[in-house]
């Protein structure tokens, strides 16, 4: 019997068809999953991802709609089409959650000569996860850039976070939350730092990663990749019961990778392509203005 493919991506009963699909999609144009290739069964993506068959049957639906995969029949297992979608983007496509729609694109971006990320953001945390697909790539020899420069627009420290914050303030719920917060903050700003910079030591690419703080709490997230693409969206704010130092405390805080993200393109016409140099403009704007520099500790 053929062997399957490598997908390595741990089980998680709550992923749905966009997480399923953005995972398999990474890893089509990363060439882990060649073009001409069978795609795993759906019964082993099953088993592998840890959701129902249905969500599995809509995310190769999604993949066969953008070209990357050959309709699956019974007895012919679904192929690896393309590693490049059919289309860019129409112009009608719905808006996808954060985790759905960054990591594909983060991993599309680094296959640049010289990739150039900018990101407006509450933590690192996200872009952590979206970078594991193209810093893998790399490591794994499947392309290389030359350069990589990566700048990160944080809270600063001192400010009275809009979100984070307990629902019920008092000056003991707030230094607990926001400890929490800023400890998150500088951990996954660290990692995200160390990551890069292994690009550096370990395979000779000239890697940058800049930090500068914000004297706000910034009610979107928005990430620029290389120039010609936009991915912005609203954080959503909700109230929920956190676990702080063994004290249950009632808190409004943001749902990162559920939000939602629009994506504009620089080859999407002329209302997407002013969008991306908007936003660009904005950020070197506000980078070079009302920031300052964050030392993370």
């Amino acid at each position: 019997m053929t062997s399957q493919p490598e997908v390595t991506d741990g089980g998680d009963a709550r992923r749905t068809p966009d997480d399923v699909a953005a995972s398999l999609r990474a890893r089509i144009r990363a060439g882990e999953l060649k073009v001409g290739a069978k795609l795993p069964t759906q019964a082993w993506l099953v088993e592998h991802y840890g959701v129902e068959r249905t969500v599995v049957r809509q995310a190769l639906q999604q993949l066969h709609g953008e070209g990357l995969i050959t309709e699956g029949r019974k007895g012919a297992p679904a192929k690896i089409a393309s590693a490049v979608p059919a289309a860019s983007r129409p112009s009608d496509e719905e808006p996808k959650r954060t985790a759905a729609v960054l990591s594909p694109r983060v991993a599309e971006a680094f296959r640049a000569r010289e990739v150039r990320i900018d990101a407006v953001c509450l933590t690192t945390e996200t872009l952590n996860l979206a970078l594991g697909e193209p810093l893998g790539a790399i490591h794994a020899g499947l392309f290389r850039p030359e350069s990589v420069h990566v700048r990160v627009l944080l809270p600063d420290r001192g400010i009275n976070l809009a979100f984070p914050r307990p629902v019920r303030r008092s000056v003991d719920g707030d230094q607990l939350v926001h400890e929490r917060w800023l400890k998150q903050r500088n951990t996954q700003g660290l990692v995200l730092r160390d990551n890069l910079e292994a690009l550096h030591i370990i395979e000779g690419i000239d890697v940058r990663v800049e930090f500068q703080a914000l004297p706000l709490t910034s009610p979107i997230k928005l990430y620029l990749l290389n120039g010609s693409e936009a991915l912005f969206g609203y954080y959503d704010i909700t109230s929920r019961e956190q676990e702080i130092a063994d004290t249950s405390v009632e808190i409004y805080d943001s749902l990162g990778n559920q939000s939602m993200l629009f994506q504009y393109l620089c080859s999407g016409g002329s209302r997407d392509a002013a969008f991306v140099d908007r936003s660009q403009r904005w950020f070197d704007g506000v980078w070079n203005t009302i920031t300052s520099e964050l030392k993370l500790s």
